[in-house]
């Protein structure tokens, strides 16, 4: 699993945690507060790790879904063409995609 998503969600959590210091105009990095910025980078991560997990399985169904609809079609075109099978070999017989 690529864990692009997941690092760049993690310095996002980062980033969230500095603008909230800038609004409330508080120093960056104070030593009573430094232990927030695991938390909020572990917090990012995770994000990033369940959003990778989505965007994998809705491709899986999105392509399922394709395949489905291009046998679909394939089945259509053969009927309609009077039962004759689409092979590379026959130039006449085309499929949508």
């Amino acid at each position: 699993m690529p864990l692009d998503k997941v690092l760049f969600w993690g310095g996002f959590g980062i980033a969230v945690r500095l603008w909230q210091l800038g609004i409330e105009m508080r120093p960056l990095f104070a030593t009573k507060s430094l232990w927030v910025y695991p938390a909020y980078a572990s917090v990012g991560g995770i994000f990033g790790y369940w959003l990778q997990g989505m965007e994998t399985s809705q491709m899986k169904i999105l392509h399922d879904r394709r395949d489905k609809l291009l046998e679909k079609r394939r089945r259509q075109a053969e009927r309609d063409a009077g039962s004759a099978p689409l092979t590379p070999l026959n130039p006449s017989a085309t499929v949508m995609s």
